[in-house]
């Protein structure tokens, strides 16, 4: 049986035009998470351009719910070139209307300058904190009405807090900023033996968390779908748990936006930034 990872492949149905299966372990609240989406749409743009160029940038646009099951891709490719290329994809539920739209960059590398201007937060290592599958302490839920985890923090990725208060705390809130260790429990590879750089695609869909910091508890249940998303990746990264570092910036009219830095604390001269991402998200009630 494969991992919630391999279920991300794609497949060519004709010219231009891919395949997948969502699976439901990528649900988060309502729908598949826009991270999943986005990686999806990734693999659909690499394998119609087929240059073997890494993914530089990508930018998409959620213009409905794209929900678990069959999905097809349409892939436009803008411009194929020997040092950079260009593409579109649109994905969505088959026979129906797109309900993702993404626009990429592909290059190889290039001569250039080289610097790193962000700096990673100082966090404790990720062995011995909370993890997103621990249970909240009996303060953290009088009622008992914690079912568990999510599958995907229960089956996929595991999350242990590094920055920021838990969901449950009610204590006083300062800045709209969180990090969080992240692994995969099946490490998504590539052939070189480093994590698959698409995994980082899903990875950098988290920054709902930053809002609620800043916020705290409301008593209300939301969902903070993403509007927009945006990665750029930086290199390669490899296998293990990477730390996610989100701050947001505002919020308001119902929605937020904020930025996530994804850092591997592998490097040769210590955490390295493997990818920036940023996005604006909305918010909606959920029923309770």
């Amino acid at each position: 049986m494969g991992s919630a990872w391999d279920s991300t492949a794609v497949e060519g149905i004709g010219p231009g035009r891919y395949r997948a299966q969502i699976d439901d372990v990528w649900t988060l609240a309502m729908v598949p998470m826009g991270g999943v989406v986005l990686a999806l749409a990734a693999r659909a743009l690499a394998a119609e351009l087929g240059t073997g160029q890494p993914l530089r940038t990508i930018h998409g646009v959620f213009a409905s719910p794209v929900h678990a099951g069959p999905v097809e891709a349409e892939v436009r490719v803008l411009r194929r070139g020997r040092s950079a290329s260009q593409a579109a994809v649109d994905l969505g539920a088959p026979g129906a209307p797109p309900g993702f739209s993404a626009l990429a960059v592909f290059g190889g590398d290039r001569p250039g300058f080289e610097f790193t201007e962000l700096r990673p937060p100082e966090v404790p290592d990720p062995e011995g904190q909370p993890s997103f599958r621990d249970p909240p302490p009996p303060e953290g839920d009088p009622d008992g009405l914690w079912e568990g985890p999510w599958p995907l923090w229960a089956e996929v990725l595991e999350g242990r807090a590094a920055l920021g208060h838990p969901w449950w705390d009610r204590s006083p809130r300062g800045a709209a900023e969180v990090a969080n260790w992240m692994r995969f429990d099946d490490q998504p590879l590539s052939e070189d033996g480093m994590l698959d750089p698409f995994a980082l695609l899903v990875m950098a869909d988290m920054m709902p968390g930053a809002v609620f910091e800043r916020i705290g508890p409301t008593g209300e249940r939301w969902f903070s779908p993403s509007a927009d998303l945006t990665v750029h990746l930086f290199g390669h990264a490899t296998p293990g748990w990477i730390l996610a570092h989100a701050k947001a910036h505002h919020a308001g009219d119902g929605y937020a936006s904020a930025e996530m830095a994804l850092w591997d604390p592998r490097g040769d001269d210590g955490p390295r930034l493997v990818a920036w991402a940023c996005q604006q998200m909305l918010f909606t009630r959920m029923a309770t």
